[in-house]
C-alpha cells in the first residue's frame, strides 16, 4: 500500500524541529515501511520544496505560499495539487493528516481519501487548559474533521472530548501512538541513580510544569536528599505571559527544595534515553495531553511512573500495577507515590518490569502498524 503523511513537523535534521505529531509519525512510517508499505511524508512549512529519500521512504519539504491575507488559502491549494499529481501518478493512494489547526479543510483531492488522527486539535487543548482558541483554529479544525473519509483518535478520551468541543457525533477507530519497543529498552550497565526523579517533555504549563515544584517541595519534606531533574525545552507562558515557564517554576521551589533541582533544557533525542536510564522515578503531572509518548518511553524503559490521572491515564497505565496515577493538584499525595517508590527498590523494579510488559502488548511498532494499515484498507474498500 502507498500512503502518505501530510504533517506540520518531522524529526529530521533537513526538516527542522518536532514534537509529539512528528515523533509519533516517525514511529508510525517505521512500522509501516517494515510491513512492506511505500510511504511518503509531506511537510510542509519549510523553507524551501525538496524531495529526498530516508530509510526506505521519501521525504518532501513542501514551502507555504505568501500571499498577505490568504497564506492559509493558497499554500492548502498548493497541498492539494501535489496530492492530485502523486495519487494520478501512483505514487500514492490515501493521505493522512493530524487534526491540529485543520490542515485539510481546504483540500479536496479529486480520488484520494483522506484521514484524520487525532492527536489532540488546538480546540481540545485550549478546551483542557480552559483557555479561549482563536476562531480560525476551531473552524478550520473541525471543517476538516467533517470532511474527512476516515478518523482516527489515539485514546478514547480524545475522541469523545473531540467529538464534545466541536459539537460533532462522529465515529473514531482508536489506534494509540507506538513507540519502537526494542530501541527504548533499559540498559542494564548503567546504574540508577537513587533518589532521583526525572522529568522529561516540554517546560510548559498544560503538562503541569506549575504544580510539579509545589508537589517537589512536599517530597523534600519526607526525603530531603531528592533530586529533580528537569529535561526539554523552556516554553512561554501562555497565560501569564512570561517568556519562561522555567522563570516561574523556580519561584514556586522552597527554599529546602530549590537547591536539589536541576534543570538541563532541551538535550539532543539521542540524550533522553541515558537520563531515563539513571532515574529512579519518571513523573508526567500533565494537565493536557492525547496519548503522550513520553509515558510509553519511559514505561518502556522499565521506570515507575507516577503520571496524572485524567481522562486519556488508563488507556496507559493500569494503576497501581504498571504505574501510580494522581491528579497534579492533589501535591501531597502525588508527593507521597513518588517517595514510595523512591524508598523501595525492590517495588521500583516491580512496577517498572509490569510497565514495560505493558508497552510490549499494547504500543508496539509492529502491533499498531498493522493495525493502521487494516483501518487504510477499511477508508479505501
Amino acid at each position: 500500500m502507498k500512503i502518505a503523511f501530510l504533517t506540520p513537523e518531522y524529526p529530521h535534521p533537513r526538516t527542522g524541529a518536532s514534537g509529539g505529531i512528528g515523533t509519533s509519525t516517525k514511529n508510525l512510517v517505521i512500522g509501516l515501511v517494515a510491513a512492506g508499505c511505500k510511504v511518503r511524508v509531506l511537510v510542509y512549512g519549510q523553507e524551501c520544496d525538496e524531495v529526498f529519500e530516508e530509510n526506505g521512504f521519501t521525504i518532501q519539504r513542501i514551502k507555504n505560499v505568501k500571499i498577505k491575507g490568504l497564506s492559509w488559502f493558497f499554500t492548502r491549494k498548493k497541498l492539494e495539487r501535489i496530492i492530485n499529481q502523486l495519487y494520478d501518478s501512483h505514487q500514492i493512494e490515501l493521505v493522512e493528516a493530524p487534526d491540529w489547526t485543520g490542515i485539510t479543510s481546504f483540500i479536496s483531492p479529486k480520488k484520494c481519501q483522506i484521514v484524520i488522527r487525532l492527536n489532540g486539535s488546538d480546540t481540545y487543548f485550549c478546551h483542557l487548559d480552559d483557555r479561549p482558541v482563536k476562531w480560525k483554529n476551531k473552524f478550520h479544525e473541525k471543517r476538516a474533521l467533517q470532511k474527512a473519509d476516515g478518523m482516527l483518535a489515539v485514546s478514547q478520551f480524545t475522541a469523545d472530548t473531540t467529538n464534545a468541543v466541536f459539537g460533532l457525533n462522529k465515529s473514531f477507530t482508536i489506534i494509540p501512538n507506538s513507540i519502537d519497543v526494542a530501541s527504548f529498552k533499559r540498559n542494564q550497565q548503567v546504574e540508577i541513580v537513587p533518589n532521583t526523579i526525572l522529568y522529561f517533555g516540554s517546560l510548559i504549563r498544560k503538562k503541569g510544569l506549575l504544580e510539579l515544584p509545589l508537589i517537589f517541595n512536599e517530597v523534600i519534606k519526607d526525603n530531603p536528599t531528592a533530586q529533580l531533574i528537569l529535561v526539554g525545552k523552556d516554553v512561554p507562558d501562555i497565560i501569564s505571559r512570561s517568556p519562561s515557564t522555567w522563570g516561574l517554576m523556580q519561584n514556586l521551589f522552597s527554599k529546602e527544595a530549590e537547591p536539589n533541582v536541576t534543570c538541563l533544557g532541551s538535550v539532543p533525542y539521542s540524550e533522553i534515553q541515558k537520563h531515563i536510564n539513571q532515574a529512579a522515578v519518571c513523573v508526567f503531572p500533565s494537565f493536557a495531553e492525547a496519548l503522550p509518548v513520553s509515558w510509553i518511553e519511559a514505561m518502556a524503559m522499565e521506570k515507575p511512573v507516577v503520571a496524572s490521572n485524567i481522562g486519556w491515564a488508563t488507556d496507559v497505565i493500569e494503576n497501581g500495577i504498571s504505574g501510580f496515577l494522581v491528579h497534579p493538584k492533589e501535591h501531597v499525595r502525588y508527593a507521597n507515590a513518588i517517595n514510595s517508590l523512591l524508598e523501595n527498590s525492590k517495588e521500583q523494579l516491580k512496577i517498572g518490569s509490569a510497565a514495560r510488559q505493558q508497552i510490549v502488548q499494547k504500543f508496539g511498532i509492529d502491533i499498531l502498524a498493522k493495525e493502521s494499515l487494516a483501518f487504510y484498507k477499511s477508508v479505501i474498500q
